[in-house]
């Protein structure tokens, strides 16, 4: 078998979970846990930079400033993803967060057609129009706009257009973020420190591990993602991405209780529908394509 599926299905399975770490601390405010998110990870980042003698790329990404503006604009992208899927998980709102990722698919075919200047095939702008109608049905059911899942939806469309257009490894360029992230997120803990409002060293118990730990729960599935994307098709990895999304809807679900009734079912088929047809879609172009090679 190839070892690609196993990486691929390590990390999204690994991003699944990821929200019963952050419930753990869900007294800790989402902005210093986005922070400490980036201190910690700086410190995972760079032996393995020196490990695999990425150094010298790195330097010469800080160095030129095309790809600097790049990385800084990939940086605050996912920084912003980060605080809108923390801020939703430990405010009780994962099965919205995991609408949010379900749609993500939906949002890059239509930032395609905008930005990229690509052509939808009709079976792509069928399950753009059933995804919208789940999404107009939720608003009413929620009685409010779903805003976190657009929210986390578009920042994550947005860096991951950010990322195709570097030319940097997995490595590199998550490392490059994290040193573009570093000084502010510091400045801004020492800031909420001097206030005393610093959750790190002032509490105790369990807190202050697994806030170390979150540098670790960072690159860890990104690594196995990257190694994924080298060995198996893209295809495959677009099929398998959904496995994060339903592992935190079940969470939300059966493990928190977070309110869910026959009208948001209703809405969430809807756009799993959407998904379908996409998914559908997709294989069977693949299949023709097969078949001509």
């Amino acid at each position: 078998m190839n070892i690609g599926y196993l990486h691929a299905a390590a990390a999204f399975v690994l991003w699944g979970v990821l929200p019963v770490y952050w419930k753990q601390l869900a007294s800790v405010p989402a902005t210093q846990l986005v922070a400490h998110r980036v201190i910690w990870s700086i410190l995972v980042l760079l032996p393995l930079v020196w490990l695999t003698g990425a150094a010298g790329r790195i330097r010469a990404a800080l160095a030129t400033p095309g790809v600097l503006v790049r990385q800084g604009v990939a940086a605050a992208l996912v920084s912003a993803n980060w605080l809108g899927f923390v801020w939703a998980v430990t405010h009780d709102r994962m099965i919205e967060s995991s609408l949010g990722y379900f749609l993500n698919p939906l949002l890059s075919v239509l930032l395609g057609v905008f930005v990229l200047g690509e052509r939808l095939r009709p079976a792509q702008w069928l399950a753009i129009a059933v995804a919208a109608t789940g999404v107009a049905w939720l608003a009413g059911q929620y009685r409010h706009f779903p805003w976190i899942a657009l929210y986390l939806a578009v920042t994550f469309c947005l860096y991951g257009l950010a990322k195709k257009r570097t030319a940097l490894d997995a490595l590199s360029s998550l490392t490059v973020e994290t040193l573009l992230l570093l000084i502010p997120a510091a400045v801004f803990l020492a800031l909420e420190h001097t206030a005393g409002r610093g959750a790190f060293g002032s509490r105790g118990g369990w807190d202050e591990p697994l806030i170390a730990l979150s540098g670790v729960i960072t690159a860890v599935p990104l690594l196995c993602f990257a190694s994924a994307a080298r060995r198996i098709p893209l295809s495959a990895i677009g099929l398998m991405q959904y496995l994060g999304p339903s592992i935190q809807f079940l969470l939300g679900l059966f493990v928190y209780d977070e309110p869910f009734d026959a009208g948001k079912l209703t809405g969430f088929a809807l756009v799993w529908t959407a998904l379908a047809i996409c998914a559908i879609d997709g294989l069977g172009r693949l299949s023709a394509a097969t078949r001509r090679s």
